[in-house]
């Protein structure tokens, strides 16, 4: 074979392995709603920038005739690129090669990139589409699973990890997800669960469907395991590039700073008559955000997970910052063990790769019940305490309405290491709401009253002038200044300007033991 014969040669090899499965199973495939591995790749990368690599690997397995399923790639296509001008690498599995199973070969295909991308300091994006474990080579594949989890966990806070769910992803195959920082699905063709519905209709008699079981909609709503959900293939693409626009590279790199259109000096009027006359009165936190942060660009992350607090990035000044709200329009905004794990972790990201912090306050309390306390409220409660008092990253706390108790503490507040507090004319900081507090006070007076009613309402009302208001933790420096509300995106902008030099020392240690 001469040296044109021998390029030839490879020209047809490598169309070849673009086929994937198959002209059959790449139609079975778009007739089912989904891409192929290489056309997700196409559309999530800059053109022409996307490098693969091991396109030639294949399975080493003999055993249950192996040999004669061997297709070159081994069902993932792995390799780098660039996403909006940055070094990305990848991971895509293809359905249409073994039903996208995981083998030997398939598992070091993806190990590799993963070790490419440590070593760069590049963001690592798997998506997964894929039947699992491939039974045929056995214990091989669980190594495979093994291995990969190993790297996503010494990845961690180190480069950003984002799973894409973009078909089955069953048993093993779903921890690697859940180690990974973001977790992408799409509606009605995305699942993801340990066991499947038959093997639950055989253990448990629970008769229960694909899509209820683990699709977009339980894992964005219910079990909080994914953090977006998304109507098409395409649409979730879009979303996953957005949000790498508000990341780093790495835990050693800062986020890009983009050239602010938004004025850095504009007073937002609205917000000065956002707050409602009545205490108790719900707002929607949203409102604040949007009109706060650069041009209303706010990605909220997990928005129907724990829907009384808000996660999610911004600008300020061009630069990102990660945004930590109670949303009192949900269950008044109130602490309980799901919204307390989704700002932990999310405290903690932000924490490993030099975010800033900004936290929006107004909580009444941590949720009361037997069920919040038998679901391990004080556990999951310290880990938003936990995670605010390890996090070294500047920390700017806003209290617009209600800080009581020890959600109060829980939200970022100077207790905590808090660089800066400050408080709307509206903030209520107290040990408890004033009708409580003048419950347990003035239990006496009101009792002893002429009218008990008229009496109680006096009395809350003396609680409230006298320590429902910011001025008393103002006095003694826990709030560091009380501020009219519409000047909060220039004096949010001005702290983070001082405190971008920020330095903190801490205990040498090994690491700290979370309450997990």
């Amino acid at each position: 074979m001469n040296s044109i014969e021998k390029i030839k040669d490879l020209a047809e090899r490598k169309e070849k392995i673009e086929l994937g499965g198959g002209a059959d199973k790449i139609a079975k495939q778009h007739e089912s709603g989904k891409m192929t591995a290489r056309e997700r790749i196409d559309a999530l990368f800059d053109e022409n920038s996307f490098v693969e690599m091991d396109a030639f690997v294949e399975t080493r397995s003999t055993e249950f005739d192996m040999q004669k399923k061997k297709v070159p790639g081994d069902g993932v296509v792995t390799g780098y690129g660039s996403v909006n001008g940055r070094l990305v690498y990848v991971s895509s599995q293809d359905f249409t090669v073994i039903g996208g199973s995981l083998g030997e070969m398939h598992a070091k295909k993806i190990t590799k990139v993963m070790d490419m991308a440590l070593k760069m300091g590049a963001p690592f994006i798997s998506i997964n589409d894929s039947g699992g474990a491939r039974i045929e080579e056995g214990i091989d594949s669980l190594s495979g699973f093994g291995d990969i989890f190993y790297r996503n966990t010494l990845a961690s806070g180190v480069i950003p990890q984002i799973s894409v769910i973009m078909g089955p992803c069953a048993g093993g195959a779903v921890y690697s997800p859940a180690i990974t920082d973001f977790i992408f699905m799409v509606e009605n063709t995305s699942q993801m669960f340990i066991t499947g519905p038959q093997v639950i209709k055989t253990v448990t008699g629970e008769d229960v469907s694909f899509e209820t079981l683990g699709g977009a909609g339980t894992h964005n709503a219910v079990s909080g395991v994914a953090h977006f959900k998304s109507a098409s293939e395409m649409e979730c693409i879009e979303e996953i590039k957005r949000l790498i626009s508000f990341l780093p590279d790495n835990n050693l790199t800062d986020s890009p700073a983009y050239t602010a259109r938004d004025n850095m000096n504009r007073l937002v009027e609205e917000l000065d008559g956002m707050i409602p006359d009545e205490a108790n009165k719900p707002y929607d936190m949203m409102d604040i955000i949007t009109k706060i942060v650069d041009d209303g660009d706010f990605l909220e992350i997990q928005k129907y997970f724990a829907q009384n607090m808000i996660i999610g990035f911004g600008r300020l000044n061009g630069n990102t910052v990660g945004i930590v709200a109670n949303q009192p329009k949900n269950m008044a905004g109130v602490l309980d063990v799901n919204s307390s794990d989704k700002a932990a972790r999310f405290v903690r990201f932000c924490d490993a790769f030099n975010i800033p912090l900004i936290t929006l306050t107004d909580v009444p309390g941590y949720l009361p019940g037997v069920g919040q306390e038998h679901s391990g409220v004080i556990r999951h409660g310290a880990k938003l305490l936990y995670s605010f008092s390890e996090a070294t990253v500047p920390k700017i706390n806003v209290i617009v309405r209600k800080a009581y108790g020890g959600a109060y503490i829980a939200m970022n507040s100077k207790h905590l290491g808090a660089d800066m507090v400050l408080a709307w004319p509206s903030a209520e900081i107290a040990v408890m709401g004033p009708e409580g507090a003048a419950n347990i006070i003035f239990k006496k007076d009101i009792s002893a009253a002429a009218d008990p009613s008229e009496a109680r309402k006096a009395k809350i009302q003396e609680y409230r002038d006298k320590f429902s208001n910011p001025y008393i933790a103002a006095a003694r420096g826990y709030v560091d200044d009380v501020i009219q509300p519409s000047a909060t995106r220039i004096r949010l902008i001005n702290a983070l300007e001082m405190l971008a030099s920020k330095r903190e020392n801490r205990p040498s240690k090994k690491h700290g033991n979370i309450p997990l």
